[in-house]
């Protein structure tokens, strides 16, 4: 498996997992009418920014964007998002592109990394990020929708890079 930068090129191979995952209705709060086009526009965004795929051969297997959370005077804090094409799951990509994302913030010079809306019900994404470091500091109740369970919480996590 390799990470490397997205390219436009690469979008029609993430369109169809991004707009299986947001259609689940159980991690990302995406609205669901979402074009590819407009869903295009929301990932692939520009600097400071960054997308990057993981693939194998010519395949996209995954893809994380990264960057600042806030900008000006909250920019030295950044985020990221993952989508991991569910067909590929169970095989890293996710761990790799995470392992991937702190190490580019790191080399940024971004002091932590700041996820504003884990859904406490994603058990997966919330173990693989207290095993890289991230803790729990706060929960919004009944902040997401879940399609099967209903009103959760969202967590807010936090890795300190300093």
């Amino acid at each position: 498996m390799q990470i490397r930068t997205a390219t436009a090129a690469d979008w029609p191979q993430i369109w169809p997992f991004f707009d299986t995952i947001v259609q689940a209705r159980e991690t990302y709060a995406y609205p669901l009418d979402l074009t590819s086009e407009r869903a295009r526009g929301l990932w692939l965004q520009p600097p400071p920014d960054h997308v990057v795929v993981a693939v194998e051969g010519d395949h996209v297997l995954g893809s994380a964007k990264m960057g600042p959370n806030r900008p000006g005077a909250g920019s030295h804090i950044g985020t990221a998002s993952f989508m991991v094409d569910p067909a590929r799951s169970g095989r890293g990509v996710g761990r790799a592109l995470a392992e991937y994302m702190i190490d580019w913030h790191r080399r940024n010079g971004f002091r932590g990394i700041q996820f504003n809306a884990v859904v406490e019900t994603n058990a997966a994404a919330v173990h693989l990020w207290q095993r890289l470091g991230f803790k729990i500091i706060g929960t919004v109740p009944d902040a997401f929708d879940h399609r099967e369970h209903g009103l959760v919480g969202l967590h807010v996590m936090y890795l300190p890079l300093t």
